[in-house]
């Protein structure tokens, strides 16, 4: 069962899986991945090891694989139950220094597959702080409503992670990987935290997805209303049926593509990659089709509060602002002292600005400059998004609001249902969505809201 090597650490566990004693330089790793010791063990791939070995009584020896923020470590560990815990023997020990840019394609970046699988995800500031969330997931709707009440606060307050205390001193490390619980929700769910870079390197922030351990219940459950379920077959039938073959599809064709499963031709890299991008694009197809059948429910109600459209348009930017850059495309946000107060759902807000945005990105042309505007006044708040592309004749301004309108544009993965849904969307809130524009002269498309300017 041992590796060659002599041995490089000893530790030992206890019943809660806590590192109570470690030599180095597994002591230093515990430390630097955010866990003390005495304290949970923050390796993830030694607390899942270590777990497995005490809970089936069995002695087990793999490869580790671990890093803290300098190093990338392999190390082969001996694992040996105990009645009050685990033995840890450290073998082999392997550290080496991390590129300058290894978080770009390795654990900092979510892989294409992640989000495809994921059933949620968010976006958090450097301090792991919510930024904007988002989720289909019926069972996460009331956590999708707590985080929207609460910008700007530790996203970890809204779960319940197994085994972990003191959440709110926990490492980044310690934490993705992790198993929680979500309320209101019957399934398990895995935390993954990945680095958002600026263009220097530094640390933006994080992406956060949690990934359920099996697709959602399709059956109708008791209390809910049987008409619902016929009415918003799409959402609640139809759409969770397709998204789990349509994610490892994905995400097969991801680990084709990047040839993580072994060498590859050029040519079957290029088919693997066109096979997910299709599947990404049936992906938001099923998305539109899930809230066109929402927004076209004749009970369909938003959940309007007071927001800050200054504080929305500025976390959708932020939220698109890669995109925008790989185009080489300027996007201009509002200023950061500005505030427009405005009765809405935060959520829908923010799903109808990241489709304008999303759109003027897609359709300006490169080198240009994408403005998002405020103002407010006569009882309304507004958001423009301008772009410079080539503009909207007059006689199909209203048409592009049509549902599966897309001006005879065809391969650029537009499904003809954002603009629709969007505007339904902010009329259910009592609201409007309008375009004005000239051929060749860009296009400007407005959101108004009403106010709350003056209002407690």
């Amino acid at each position: 069962m041992n590796a060659p090597g002599k041995t490089a650490a000893k530790a030992f566990s206890d019943r809660r899986d806590r590192l109570v004693s470690a030599e180095e330089p597994l002591a230093s790793l515990q430390f630097n991945c955010g866990g003390t010791i005495p304290g949970t063990i923050a390796i993830p791939s030694l607390l899942e090891s270590v777990r497995k070995a005490r809970e089936y009584g069995l002695k087990i020896a793999r490869t580790m694989q671990a890093q803290d923020d300098h190093e990338a470590i392999t190390a082969w560990i001996e694992l040996t139950p105990l009645e009050d815990g685990c033995e840890i023997c450290v073998r082999n020990w392997q550290a080496m220094p991390f590129e300058a840019d290894g978080d770009a394609s390795g654990e900092g970046a979510p892989h294409a597959a992640d989000r495809a699988l994921a059933d949620f995800t968010a976006i958090l500031d450097a301090e792991q702080n919510i930024v904007a969330a988002e989720s289909e997931a019926r069972d996460l709707t009331p956590l999708l409503k707590s985080m929207a009440r609460a910008q700007g606060e530790r996203w970890s307050k809204f779960v319940r992670i197994e085994g972990l205390d003191d959440r709110a001193k926990l490492h980044w490390r310690l934490l993705d990987g992790a198993q929680c619980m979500v309320e209101g929700s019957e399934r398990k769910w895995t935390i993954g935290l990945y680095h958002r870079r600026t263009p220097v390197g530094d640390l933006a922030g994080f992406e956060l997805t949690l990934t359920a351990d099996r697709p959602l219940d399709r059956s109708v459950r008791a209390g809910d209303d049987p008409d619902e379920a016929v009415d918003h077959m799409i959402a609640r039938d139809v759409a969770p049926a397709l998204r789990q073959p349509l994610a490892r599809i994905i995400a097969n064709a991801e680990t084709i593509r990047a040839r993580l499963a072994g060498p590859l031709p050029d040519q079957y890299s290029d088919y693997a990659g066109d096979i997910a991008s299709a599947g990404q694009h049936l992906m938001a197809l099923l998305d539109d089709l899930s809230d066109l059948e929402i927004v076209e429910a004749a009970d369909f109600r938003t959940a309007p509060d007071r927001i800050d459209l200054a504080d929305v348009a500025q976390r959708a930017a932020g939220i698109v602002g890669v995109r925008a850059r790989e185009k080489d495309i300027a996007l201009v946000g509002p200023d950061i002292s500005e505030r427009v107060p405005a009765t809405a759902e935060f959520r829908r807000v923010l799903q109808i600005l990241l489709n304008l945005i999303g759109n003027a990105i897609r359709y300006a042309p490169q080198g240009s400059q994408v403005r998002i505007e405020l103002d407010q006044g006569d009882g309304k708040a507004r958001v423009h998004v301008v772009d410079e592309g080539q503009g909207i004749p007059a006689n199909k301004r209203e048409k592009i609001f049509d549902k599966f309108e897309r001006l005879g544009r065809s391969g650029d993965g537009g499904s003809g249902l954002g603009l629709y849904i969007s505007r339904k969307l902010a009329r259910a809130m009592g609201g409007e969505l309008a375009v004005t524009s000239s051929e060749g002269e860009g296009g400007r498309f407005t959101l108004t809201l009403p106010s709350a300017a003056g209002k407690e």
